[in-house]
């Protein structure tokens, strides 16, 4: 096999603290105002990144981006030297230096959508930096991540790089959160699922409580730019209900490796019918589609959010079994840490 796959995760900064900026990320609010420690946080990732380098799996980091982010505030009319206008800032607009101090992209499932080279027509690997424009502290994301993905991957003859989606509500664009690719190896062209909240134009069912982050209308475009062919391409909603219980991102819900999709029974809209869409195209490449739905009855939704089971990664090992590294809230939930002890005995990949 030829081709292989790299893990990126953030590194945290040092400006990281609790604001809840988040409306609809039920941890976001919750944690709102802690104690963080930036420093312990930043150990607690590279920890957690060498461990996966020490069991042979590829692994990059993303630096953390400048915060304060002093560009935006003096676009917003703070002026003098950057120590006047963050002081400004403090003084007579608090909440807004906070959220131009989130170090929220240490979070790279939002980062970027990433096609690799086996699925695009022009054999190329395709980066879409995600437009994040859903919150305003992350919506100033996009032109670094563009630059930072530029610079990591510089070779246009193997690289194509495209600027984020117009800043407008009908392109919310999340990033590869909302995302699964599933295939064989990694150098095979796979199927390409994109999953978006609600359809903007002519669209019907959507959440209630909280915002749909990432529009069909987004995923739709990204396939067009990433050259991807139909055939293998996947439009699914996500279920309304469950975003309105907190799963804010597809990732909240569900996550993918090769021929396996590990999900909750309630994360998709009609979901029978959105599986069978994925299961027939993997047949067309001829691979096997591996689900493993996790019923409300073992986890429910709420537990689900709360421990971040799906915000998880299932990893190929070198001996080609699957491991699936989760959050410690994870292990902490009897119910969850239960169904995960339950799941390698049941004869999956993930062993």
């Amino acid at each position: 096999m030829s081709g292989y796959e790299i893990n990126f995760d953030g590194l945290v900064g040092p400006t990281h603290h609790y604001a809840g900026l988040s409306f609809g990320n039920v941890a976001s609010t919750k944690n709102r105002n802690n104690a963080s420690n930036p420093k312990l946080a930043a150990k607690q990732g590279l920890k957690k990144m060498k461990a996966l380098a020490d069991l042979g799996l590829k692994q990059g980091v993303f630096a953390p981006q400048e915060r304060p982010h002093v560009p935006t505030l003096r676009r917003l009319g703070f002026t003098g030297s950057d120590i006047d206008v963050i002081a400004q800032a403090i003084r007579t607009a608090p909440a807004l230096l906070s959220s131009l101090s989130s170090a929220s992209s240490m979070w790279t499932a939002n980062s970027c959508t990433v096609s690799p080279s086996a699925d695009s027509a022009d054999g190329r690997m395709h980066f879409t930096a995600a437009n994040l424009n859903n919150k305003f502290h992350r919506s100033i994301e996009h032109h670094t991540t563009t630059r930072i993905l530029q610079a990591m991957f510089k070779n246009d003859v193997y690289f194509a790089h495209h600027e984020a989606l117009p800043e407008a509500a009908l392109f919310g664009d999340e990033g590869a959160a909302n995302h699964n690719r599933l295939g064989g190896a990694y150098d095979q062209a796979g199927v390409q699922v994109f999953v978006y909240g609600q359809q903007q134009l002519g669209g019907t069912v959507a959440p209630q409580k909280f915002p749909a982050r990432q529009t069909r209308e987004a995923s739709e475009a990204i396939a067009r730019l990433h050259r991807l062919d139909a055939k293998r391409t996947v439009f699914i909603q996500q279920n309304p209900d469950v975003i309105d219980q907190g799963v804010f991102h597809n990732d909240v819900i569900a996550v993918s490796n090769q021929q396996v999709l590990f999900h909750h029974q309630h994360a998709f809209l009609n979901q029978s019918a959105a599986l069978d869409e994925i299961r027939h195209k993997m047949a067309e490449i001829e691979q096997d589609f591996i689900s493993i739905e996790v019923p409300e009855s073992r986890v429910k939704v709420e537990d689900a959010v709360s421990t971040y089971l799906f915000n998880s990664q299932i990893l190929t090992r070198a001996d080609g079994g699957m491991s699936i590294v989760v959050p410690e809230e994870s292990r902490q939930n009897s119910a969850v840490w239960s169904y995960l002890n339950d799941m390698i005995q049941m004869g999956t990949p993930i062993d």
